[in-house]
């Protein structure tokens, strides 16, 4: 049996980064999509196993906090393992650091559902390949980082943009790629802000599917500051226009001073 715990390097491309010379948050956090994949294909219940007889992971939540980003042609290492696994969710943890382990960059948590691509529908996870994920599950590897929280917004956050979602945002299930929200998330704020602060942490919450031609309406408002320090915290809904219950998305992005 493999380990329970997988590491994947990746090397920081500099079209892949900010202004700054930064790796975007979008592009780490494709990153550890990909790790996730690499993990769970090599142990035999990924994508391609799950493809074949209509089935496919589906991201539910992540939270992503970093002590700092890398820069461009850094040599990165992304370790994945799962935390715990249930009958409709499983939970799948992160740590960020360099190939030789001497810097941390931060950590991830993650929780992912499993469906069935007919009906979208969710699926038993341990009814796949016989529960073969419970024999994959990691108790002893920390990762020091909250869980993944409500994020509480009030219904007077202002409409900060609108935005119909075309081909570059669909992904390989039809739907909204999960990282092209957080790319659309952090366009609400301008080169401007980022010149003077970095994303300490990213939560998201996927409540729905959004396609192709949907027109998504992004709400804001600041957080009330809960204790005396330099985080900034702002609150994101994503609503989908012209449905009764149209919520998609609903985040939090908190921000420190550089």
């Amino acid at each position: 049996m493999q380990s329970k715990v997988g590491e994947y390097p990746f090397t920081v491309e500099p079209f892949h980064c900010d202004f700054s010379n930064h790796l975007f948050l979008s592009s780490l956090s494709n990153d550890l999509l990909n790790a996730s994949d690499y993990h769970s294909e090599s142990r035999g219940y990924g994508i391609s196993y799950l493809n074949a007889r209509h089935r496919t992971w589906v991201l539910s939540r992540l939270a992503v906090e970093m002590n700092d980003m890398p820069v461009a042609y850094d040599k990165i290492a992304i370790s994945t393992w799962v935390e715990a696994a249930f009958r409709f969710f499983t939970s799948r943890n992160y740590a960020i650091t360099s190939q030789d382990h001497q810097t941390v960059y931060g950590y991830g948590r993650s929780i992912w559902a499993m469906i069935d691509t007919d009906t979208r529908q969710p699926v038993d996870i341990l009814q796949i390949q016989g529960g073969l994920i419970k024999d994959y599950i990691e108790t002893d590897r920390d990762c020091p980082i909250a869980k993944p929280g409500r994020v509480a917004i009030s219904k007077d956050a202002t409409l900060a943009k609108t935005v119909t979602m075309n081909y570059h945002d669909i992904d390989v299930n039809g739907h909204v790629n999960s990282v092209k929200y957080i790319e659309h998330v952090l366009d609400l704020f301008g080169l401007d802000w980022y010149r003077s602060h970095r994303v300490k942490r990213f939560d998201i919450a996927y409540v729905a599917e959004s396609h192709a031609g949907d027109e998504l309406c992004f709400f804001m408002e600041k957080a009330a500051a809960k204790e005396e320090n330099d985080e900034e915290e702002y609150l994101v809904r994503i609503v989908r226009k012209g449905a009764e219950d149209g919520e998609v998305v609903r985040c939090s992005i908190k921000f420190v001073k550089i």
